[in-house]
């Protein structure tokens, strides 16, 4: 077959649809939201709950969500940038910090539904599966789905570390161990000791140990933030320790203070209509005395 052009002509144009905005930006996965958002009829106006996971390069933010026609709603949100007050003042974006953000949500949901006392969570961090069991006579788990947006779920992904923050926190994720790290593809075997390291930043830890060793001026470079605040290789685990604690401890969330802000003008306020009649009025009379004066 020879070549054929392909010729748009005005019944193409005409017949011509945008997609929709989010898409024709880059910014929305319309394949997967379908899947994450519509829910079953039979459930009448149940809403279908989604935690969502998004990063930023200074930042985590969890959300759990659901959405309606209007737009989506958000029951709650914990960010990263909430985390110095539990003691974690650096690294905010790693693997350690997402489990945290994502523990921290799932405290902070559960308790403003008064379930924090029903489904405690896993309280003995050890890195393995663990999924909510339901306990007779009381409410269900809090049920929600993992939404990554556009990320990839390769294994290892920060991602599947917030979902495990959440799942160990109390909240029902479906999920597997597949895509934590530890995870060997080819032997379909699952090191939960290498996934615990992760939960406590030991894979940085590492990493600080290896650089300092071989390159003592990077180290500095790259550390410098945790050099200043005295955080070595070996304190690493016990600053993630006492953070999981202390989430556990107080997970509501803290406004924080406004501040006593004095606004610099650099041109003139507005005048009122009876000022500049009074200020018209002072010209005149100081016109009508140097008039007289001469």
């Amino acid at each position: 077959m020879g070549f054929v052009k392909v010729v748009k002509n005005k019944a193409y144009f005409k017949r011509f649809q945008v997609k929709f905005r989010r898409r024709r930006e880059g910014v929305t996965d319309y394949y997967a939201r379908k899947r994450l958002v519509i829910q079953e009829k039979n459930k009448y106006n149940t809403p279908k709950y989604r935690l969502i996971v998004r990063f930023t390069n200074k930042d985590i933010i969890c959300q759990v969500a659901y959405a309606r026609i209007e737009g989506d709603i958000i029951v709650s949100a914990a960010y990263a940038h909430e985390l110095p007050r539990y003691g974690i003042k650096v690294g905010l974006t790693n693997y350690a910090a997402a489990y945290c953000t994502g523990l921290l949500l799932a405290r902070r949901i559960l308790k403003k539904f008064s379930l924090d006392t029903i489904y405690e969570g896993c309280t003995e961090i050890d890195g393995d599966e663990y999924n909510v069991e339901e306990v007779d006579g009381q409410p269900r788990p809090f049920r929600c789905f993992l939404d990554v947006g556009l990320v990839r779920t390769s294994t290892g992904a920060r991602v599947f570390g917030a979902m495990k923050g959440a799942v160990d926190g109390g909240l029902d994720i479906p999920h597997s161990t597949k895509r934590f790290p530890g995870y060997d593809a080819e032997s379909k075997d699952f090191n939960a000791e290498v996934h615990r390291g992760h939960i406590f930043g030991q894979h940085v830890a590492e990493y600080m140990r290896k650089l300092e060793e071989e390159d003592e001026e990077a180290y500095k470079s790259q550390f410098g933030s945790y050099i200043k605040l005295g955080i070595t290789a070996d304190s690493v685990e016990e600053m993630y320790t006492k953070a999981h604690a202390a989430i556990r401890e107080d997970p509501e969330h803290k406004r924080k203070d406004k501040k006593e802000v004095t606004v610099k003008r650099w041109n003139r306020a507005k005048l009122s209509l009876a000022q500049r009649k009074d200020r018209i009025k002072q010209k005149k009379a100081s016109y009508l005395r140097a008039m007289e004066a001469e």
